[in-house]
């Protein structure tokens, strides 16, 4: 199974390059949900045998999330729809896009994508991998819903849709939680189910709680009241998508959850309040709004609404005779459904509109895609020998034989239903049908590629209909795992209630259909007074509001105010964390073991409050620089030699760097506050002192176990096959955090980059062979030719030349890459590492660029910083990887041992390989910031001082011929 859904994830990735070839990508495409289908298809014995396909396949144990896969009868159905669907459809697009089109890739990718993961959805057997798919099936409907992001109507429908559906998931997943932590800590979907009703008579109110969140996410996701607003909304999306995602896949995901679940909470009384009240609600609201709508689109996106809260409430309603006709009905509203969506895609690909008040004569001049649409519209309306007919059917005969509930239920099913017939002649005769005082619609008649889908669909929903003994077979299996009478599908029962029922409901909604027809207008222009869209739109816009003025109020882009926020949040927090949770143990304070980290402890606070005292910025930056050594010096005096050289290193950049941005600040900071300010300010930071040293002490002592960290010694060297423990943490403990930490040392490059590189984000490289520099004036600037240490020192004004800077940075700069080098690579040992190592490289590069300037920075280093970082990045990933292709874990480190010539034996760590990354990374990273925050900074000056007039381009590639 994992092998199919790997084709997903191979065909969305690989989308945009198959849809060069143009339109024809898609038929491509389609050959990967369809090769989907046929695997499903072939494991129809096993699965209809009873056998099934179960798969276990761990992932993540600690959390308990596995890729489990459970395929039996209900997921192979849905599988099916998702699959075969989502093929036809991707061949419909093959045609109903424009040659033209922008964005196609894009969409093809996506679509691919949302398919893989709504298939993933219906056959995992993990309720927190059903929850990753179910929130894959989110940002990709997003992505689909807003593929014309040009257009606000697209932009606001994805928003509105994903704001909706997130917000259930969240409910969903909390839900989730608790019902595995409730059983045991088991998060297997069947074992949930089979322990459902054990839950239910030990844990009452907390069941009950867990239930109605997971029914809130599959109700949002399913768009029932009252989340039903967003799925009309959505309608902006192409067509193609309204036809697989709100009437095949997407929408059924909360279906197939409560059909899913009902087998182990169907008789919990909070399950049956929501779900039949939403389901009826949706029915109704949904049919009545269907039937006043001009926009044929519309006329379904509405009518979808009504549809999926019957099979809401027949799927939840927790029999087997009701459970067996809401999986028919699943299956028929996904043919018919589908069809007539794409239907409304020919029509507006073939008449330009979609609006029935401006359709005529369009059935006679597109005959097929007519026959198709009246077909599935039979199926809808529960014609007789359509697949729709059998299942109203079905869940008529369940429900007219009893009292109380049942006969509520049924009536207002009947009434919804005649709403649906309504509706459904409404979209027919507003599509085809020819109407007097409408001129003649011209049509350009649809590719065969568009009406063969429409046609297929179409007559497997009849086709299905006629078997109703095999659809029975299919689903009955499923449907009788709830305690009941045996349920049966039939094409023709007799002559009994349930069929004078329906033919009551298609007579009525025949009436309807008449005063819709002559009440129309009125109809479209009425609006309740109160509607969830308008409920919604209230509350986001409240949000708004309310996040502006906690905006303003927070976010004053003041750093003494937000550093005010901060201490006084922590000042108050600790106190009262401490009062809630009390003090156990208290350790012993020790202030020092030796007179020098005394001394070095006294003379790091001083220079912290000569930094803080300081009026000029230059003056702050050394005592902070003081303050920051002197904490490294602390480091070493308790014995951490390695921490000592990567504090060091650190706070050597930070200087640079602070000093790189001073030249764009003033001298002297500004005004000092008032002095009643400062006397706050002043008692914050020593409250912040007194709080911060008061957690540090308290929590030494409240430590009631062995720290994990005495375990580090020996397996850092046991598992990490080094002795330096620091490092091996790094890149074998916790390397997941190390990958993390390079990634987001990597967007802070780009971040800061972007900030300086306004105009072109990728840059130059200021290169000394690139410039145009006269005879004479290169002349001026040197002495002579035998004098220049540096490649780019001649560029520098002999004002402000330093030789001494110049002969020293020529005689040290390769022996510090040396070193760092030697960090690198004897860091697993010893002190070093490959951060350590990469941040002795970039202060080489920093020491280049001050003996030299920006032009001996591209000297030293020709290489753009993006590239640097993007290669330590992928250097890192593949180390990490690289491991399960040798039947290992991810990131698991081994042991290489070999005898090199001259060196003798050789004791190796595969660990290097992803510290190599770090150094590539971080090399990158100090390039990136020299780049941006030293050479952009120059360019920035240069151009301030130069007269307007003068501006003229030396860059090679900037001279205008």
């Amino acid at each position: 199974m994992l092998f199919v859904l790997a084709l997903f994830v191979l065909g969305g990735l690989s989308a945009p390059r198959i849809m060069r070839a143009g339109r024809l990508g898609f038929l491509i495409l389609s050959a990967i949900p369809l090769t989907a289908f046929t695997w499903l298809i072939l494991h129809a014995p096993q699965v209809l045998g009873g056998g099934g396909l179960e798969e276990q396949i761990p992932w993540v144990d600690q959390v308990n999330l596995n890729l489990d896969v459970r395929i039996d009868h209900l997921s192979w159905v849905l599988g099916l729809i998702v699959t075969g669907i989502g093929g036809l459809v991707l061949i419909y697009c093959a045609r109903y896009f424009s040659p033209r089109a922008q964005g196609l890739g894009r969409f093809a990718g996506v679509f691919v994508a949302f398919s893989g993961a709504m298939l993933g959805l219906v056959t995992t057997d993990n309720t927190l991998a059903l929850y990753m798919y179910w929130e894959l099936t989110t940002v990709f409907s997003y992505l689909l819903i807003g593929h014309n992001f040009t257009s606000s109507a697209s932009r606001r429908a994805a928003g509105q849709a994903i704001i909706v559906t997130t917000a259930g998931g969240l409910a969903m997943l909390t839900g989730i939680i608790i019902l595995g932590q409730i059983s045991g800590g088991s998060y297997r979907l069947s074992e949930l189910v089979s322990q459902g009703p054990y839950l239910v008579s030990t844990h009452g109110v907390l069941i009950s709680t867990a239930v109605v969140l997971v029914l809130i996410g599959a109700l949002s996701k399913s768009a029932l009241i009252p989340f039903h607003f967003w799925l009309p909304a959505a309608m902006a999306a192409p067509t193609p998508v309204s036809a697989y995602l709100h009437a095949a896949a997407m929408v059924k995901a909360g279906v197939y959850l409560i059909a899913r679940l009902a087998p182990g909470f169907a008789h919990l009384p909070q399950w049956r309040y929501v779900v039949i009240t939403a389901g009826l609600g949706t029915l109704i609201v949904g049919g009545f709004r269907a039937m006043k709508q001009f926009d044929l689109k519309l006329v379904l996106a509405f009518g979808t609404v009504s549809q999926l809260g019957l099979i809401i409430v027949l799927v939840g309603y927790g029999t087997p005779a009701t459970l067996l006709a809401g999986l028919a009905l699943l299956v028929a509203h996904a043919l018919f459904k589908s069809t007539l969506f794409l239907s409304v895609g020919s029509l507006d690909w073939s008449t330009g509109t979609r609006d029935l008040r401006e359709l005529s004569g369009v059935g006679k001049q597109c005959l097929p895609v007519a026959i198709g649409a009246g077909l599935a519209g039979a199926s809808m309306m529960g014609l007789p020998l359509t697949a729709g007919f059998v299942a109203k059917e079905a869940a008529l005969e369940g429900l007219v034989d009893s009292n109380g509930l049942d006969t509520f239920t049924w009536i207002v099913i009947a009434l919804g239903s005649a709403f649906t017939v309504a509706y459904t002649l409404r979209f027919w005769w507003g599509g085809f049908a020819t109407k007097p005082g409408v001129g003649r619609t011209d049509v350009k008649h649809p590719s065969w590629l568009m009406t063969s889908p429409i046609m297929f669909l179409a007559i497997l929903g009849i086709v299905v209909g006629l078997n109703a003994n095999t659809l029975e077979n299919v689903l009955a299996p499923y449907a009788h795992t709830l305690p009941g009478d045996r349920a049966h599908l039939a094409v023709f029962a007799g002559f009994h209630l349930p069929l004078f029922i329906t033919c009551a409901i298609i007579g009525v909604g025949g009436v309807l259909f008449v005063l819709t027809r002559r009440f129309a207008t009125k109809m479209h222009t009425y609006d309740v007074p109160l509607s969830a869209d308008g409920v919604y739109r209230w509350i986001i816009s409240e949000l708004e509001t309310v996040s502006g003025w906690a905006t303003a109020l927070t976010q004053r882009g003041s750093l003494p105010a937000y550093m005010s926020m901060i201490m006084t949040f922590i000042i108050v927090a600790v106190p009262l964390s401490l009062w809630w949770g009390g003090v156990e143990t208290i350790a012993r304070v020790r202030l020092w073991d030796s007179l020098p980290q005394a001394g070095v402890a006294l003379v790091t606070a001083i220079a912290a409050v000569l930094a803080a005292r300081s009026r000029r910025r230059l003056k702050a930056i050394m005592f902070i620089g003081v303050s920051g050594y002197g904490v490294a010096l602390i480091y070493e005096l308790y014995g951490a030699p390695d921490l000592a050289l990567t504090q060091v290193l650190v706070e050597t950049m930070t200087l640079v760097v602070f000093i790189l941005v001073m030249r764009r600040l003033p001298v002297y900071f500004s005004a000092r506050p008032v002095i009643a300010v400062r006397h706050i300010r002043l008692g914050l930071a020593i409250l912040m002192g007194v709080a911060m040293s008061a957690m540090a002490w308290l929590a030494a002592g409240a430590r009631s176990l062995t720290p994990i960290s005495e375990l580090f010694h020996d397996e850092a060297y046991a598992y990490g096959y080094g002795k330096n423990i620091v490092n091996v943490t790094l890149v074998d403990i916790r390397a997941w955090d190390t990958l993390g930490e390079m990634s987001v040392l990597v967007a802070c490059g780009i971040g800061i980059s972007s900030l300086l590189f306004i105009n072109a984000r990728s840059g130059r490289v200021d290169r000394f062979r690139n410039l145009i520099i006269p005879d004479a004036d290169l002349a001026h600037r040197s002495r002579a030719d035998n004098h220049v240490w540096l490649a780019a020192s001649r560029l520098q004004d002999p004002a402000h030349r330093s030789v001494i800077v110049e002969v020293g940075t020529r005689l040290i700069f390769h022996t510090i890459f040396i070193v760092s080098v030697f960090y690198l690579f004897s860091g697993h040992n010893l002190p070093g590492g490959g951060f350590a190592g990469g941040l002795l490289a970039g202060i080489a590069l920093v020491l280049r660029y001050i003996a030299g300037g920006r032009y001996e920075l591209g000297a030293a280093i020709p290489l753009h910083p993006g590239h640097l970082m993007g290669s330590g990045m992928i250097i890192a990933a593949i180390a990490a990887l690289a491991p399960i292709a040798l039947g290992g874990t991810i990131l698991q480190t081994a042991s290489l041992e070999f005898v090199m010539p001259i060196f003798g034996p050789v004791k190796l760590a595969t660990a290097l390989f992803f510290d190599i990354g770090v150094y590539i990374a971080v090399v990158g990273f100090c390039l990136d910031i020299v780049r941006s925050l030293g050479a952009e900074i120059d360019r920035h000056i240069e151009q301030d001082e130069e007269p307007e007039s003068n501006r003229v381009s030396h860059l090679v590639g900037e001279v205008n011929p």
